[in-house]
């Protein structure tokens, strides 16, 4: 195959769609797979139902050095209320998990759940609790989080059995047609210890990348008879929180999933129907997906802010209690409105005129933007 038109086809916007793919370029199209298999697949030491390993390429690039400085910067705040809260209504609303608003701040309040919906957003803080208390990533661990954050939830059909790590049984993903069948039950130990040596194994893959397999991989067995994408998208926070991505804390996945929901299913998809092309699970897809609707999309969420914020705390022209006050604007209020009125009665430690002095400040410093309603002004902090 000439170069040219080796560049063109991968160049296609339609590449990650082998179906369109082959449909469009016919013959070329069998070539580029046979270069992809001699010379750019990368193989994975996992392996797909039928004992062949997986692989991936990175045809589109690896990101850029800048994006994982911002993902490795530690926050002092810890993980704002705010982002939590954002993360589990996203996540549920991914899993068509019925509930309010209200209900998942009760719930954070540490208020007891009332009701079914609120037993499994509960679940959810306490995977939250589990994973930020910084344990270990093996196959106990697992097992707690998936008990914690939703096992103990599920109605008695599809709970784990006594002394169980792993579904009994086997497991279908069901639409509008069957979408999925998840791995034999009985071979689910083995391929669960491949995927937790490997999630510790210390390799040649980057980790934002190696997060994204381990979220698919997760997906692809369906170890589980109910909870398995709210389990993946946590395991992927799990595993980058655990090789030191602070910031992934602010950077709630789940968000930008939801937002791209469509999108995201048809990767898992589009993986699996490749292989009917290439006779290989090639996660490129899903990769691909990651990088361009949820990482490259909260690279620059808080970023100027949080250079700019730093310049002005390390130039002295930030006081201790303005330096407390805005983390704790972030962590309750996130990207929310709020009003010096509410910030005095939520904050409960600041006279009304020192919260009036710290947002006509930080509003200035463009750190906090303001919306006038008629007589009351509302603030934010800026995106």
């Amino acid at each position: 195959m000439e170069i040219q038109k080796f560049i063109e086809i991968s160049k296609d916007k339609h590449i990650d769609d082998y179906q369109k793919m082959d449909n469009k370029y016919k013959k070329d199209f069998k070539e580029y797979l046979n270069i992809l298999k001699a010379f750019y697949y990368k193989q994975l030491p996992l392996k797909d139902f039928k004992g062949n390993k997986l692989v991936y390429t990175d045809l589109n690039g690896h990101f850029s050095y800048d994006l994982f400085k911002k993902m490795y910067k530690k926050r002092d705040d810890g993980y704002g209320i705010k982002n939590i809260e954002e993360e589990m209504i996203a996540t549920a609303k991914i899993e068509g998990i019925d509930f309010s608003k209200d209900s998942v701040r009760s719930i954070l309040s540490g208020n007891a759940p009332k009701e079914k919906a609120e037993e499994r957003i509960y679940g959810l803080k306490k995977g939250f609790e589990f994973i930020l208390a910084h344990n270990t990533i093996d196959e106990v661990n697992i097992y707690k989080l998936y008990q914690l954050s939703i096992g103990n939830y599920l109605d008695d059909d599809h709970k784990l059995l006594n002394d169980e790590h792993y579904r009994h049984d086997a497991v279908y993903v069901v639409g509008s047609k069957l979408e999925h069948t998840g791995i034999e039950h009985t071979k689910l130990n083995h391929y669960m210890n491949d995927l937790i040596a490997f999630i510790n194994a210390d390799d040649e893959i980057d980790d934002l990348t190696k997060g994204i397999i381990i979220h698919f991989y997760l997906a692809y067995l369906h170890p589980y008879f109910d909870g398995n994408g709210r389990f993946a998208r946590l395991m992927h926070l799990w595993f980058l929180l655990e090789r030191g991505y602070g910031s992934a804390l602010f950077m709630p996945f789940s968000l930008y999933i939801e937002k791209s929901r469509k999108e995201y299913y048809a990767a898992f998809k589009r993986v699996e129907n490749n292989q009917r092309y290439s006779g290989i699970i090639d996660v490129t897809p899903f990769i691909n997906y990651f990088k361009n609707n949820v990482y490259n999309k909260i690279e620059d969420r808080f970023d100027d802010l949080f250079d700019k914020y730093g310049y002005y705390l390390d130039e002295g022209n930030i006081t201790p209690k303005e330096d407390k006050l805005f983390k704790y604007v972030i962590s309750k209020y996130g990207t929310s409105e709020f009003s010096t009125k509410q910030l005095e009665k939520d904050y409960k430690d600041a006279a009304y005129a020192t919260i009036r002095g710290f947002v006509l400040k930080f509003t200035d410093y463009g750190l906090l933007k303001v919306r006038k309603y008629k007589n009351r002004m509302r603030y934010k902090v800026v995106e």
